[in-house]
């Protein structure tokens, strides 16, 4: 399990650009809610030890208990159905000997070191109906568990991790081309469904959500969370208002925002570290983005490479659709900025997969005389 490794092949811009993300969100975290600030302190030292103990461990030999980690993925998730603590109407915590925490964060991270398991063990047979169906069962029952919390934001980030593992893992561009063909009439059609007054698609509160995204000024009660981030992000202008500023004219200081400094992170980082800050941010996750995806060229097989563009996309998607919520252009949604947003179970899971990313790094492809 653990394995000599060369000093050398481990990625400390990829752990200093962590960890700096991090320390600038538990700032930005305090001045939002100092009461929690401590936490994700500690959430901090904890994903660091998580990380540096995961990066040492030979990912490959981790990666053969890929089945136990999906049955306990499952029963998690199970957990939370029957004994689920419920919070503003959703349940998705659970706790277990004093500890709280959110299964589907780490489902996320489960998700990857599975498939890029069970992709390795099918490279040959990807393209077949077998596999390719029983990918697809086996990525729908924890999809399933996870939207009926209800959390349909985290079904579709996870969705699209899977989506981006089966792209990486060698899905055929023929296969693609026909899902693409069927895939945009319908969401086509699935919109236009959505849309109507009397739609049973989706749940009340999504329904509002992405009627207030089209039409703030009708649905003002359920649109005046993104308006506000939208006013605070502008009133920052270039260097921001500063950290725990006591300007009445901030919009975090009004109370304007509900719950600053979770999916609404980035408005304040807009309002008290004004452009510049707000660009640091998105500079820093492109930055672990790309070391990800530089790691996974150099990854000696295809689980490394999965486990790369896993973490890459689960980091890039959520991130992007974060900020788009933040800035008005997507509907609310719920998600946390990775490595800023305040939450824990996030945290210390995002730290695990970067962990692994590091691993496969430490155990870089052996180029041969033919290579290049």
């Amino acid at each position: 399990m653990l394995k000599q490794y060369k000093l050398r092949n481990y990625n400390f811009r990829l752990v200093f650009y962590v960890v700096a993300l991090t320390i600038l969100g538990i700032l930005v975290i305090g001045s939002a809610k100092e009461s929690v600030q401590n936490k994700q302190t500690l959430g901090l030292f904890l994903g660091i030890i998580a990380m540096l103990c995961v990066s040492m461990m030979d990912y490959s030999f981790l990666l053969r208990f890929s089945w136990l980690y999906y049955i306990m993925n499952i029963g998690l998730l199970v957990l939370v159905k029957v004994i689920g603590d419920d919070s503003n109407g959703a349940t998705r915590w659970v706790e277990i000997a004093g500890l709280r925490f959110q299964p589907s964060e780490l489902a996320k991270i489960i998700i990857i070191l599975f498939f890029a398991y069970f992709f390795m063990k099918h490279q040959e047979q990807l393209n077949t109906v077998k596999i390719l169906g029983l990918s697809f069962i086996l990525a729908g029952i924890p999809l399933v568990l996870i939207k009926e919390q209800p959390d349909l934001s985290t079904t579709i980030v996870t969705a699209v991790i899977f989506v981006s593992l089966l792209f990486i893992a060698g899905l055929s561009y023929k296969i693609v081309i026909s899902v693409l063909a069927v895939s945009i009439p319908s969401f086509i059609i699935f919109i236009s469904l959505i849309l109507q007054p009397d739609q049973k698609i989706l749940d009340g509160y999504q329904y509002k959500r992405i009627m207030a995204w089209l039409q703030p000024e009708k649905y003002a009660d359920t649109a005046y969370q993104q308006l506000n981030s939208k006013m605070a992000i502008g009133s920052g202008q270039l260097w921001g208002k500063g950290l725990n500023n006591s300007q009445i004219t901030s919009v975090k200081n009004g109370n304007f925002i509900s719950e600053p400094q979770t999916d609404f992170i980035f408005a304040i980082v807009g309002e008290e570290l004004g452009f510049v800050g707000s660009v640091i941010v998105i500079v820093l996750l492109f930055l672990i983005i790309l070391e990800c995806i530089l790691m996974a060229r150099k990854a000696k097989d295809i689980s490394g490479r999965l486990i790369c563009c896993g973490m890459a996309s689960l980091i890039g998607f959520q991130g992007f659709v974060n900020i788009c919520v933040a800035t008005g252009l997507m509907p609310n949604t719920g998600l946390p900025l990775p490595f800023v947003s305040y939450g824990l179970t996030s945290l210390v899971t995002l730290f695990l997969g970067i962990g692994f990313v590091l691993n496969v790094g430490l155990q870089p492809r052996k180029y041969g005389m033919g290579d290049t």
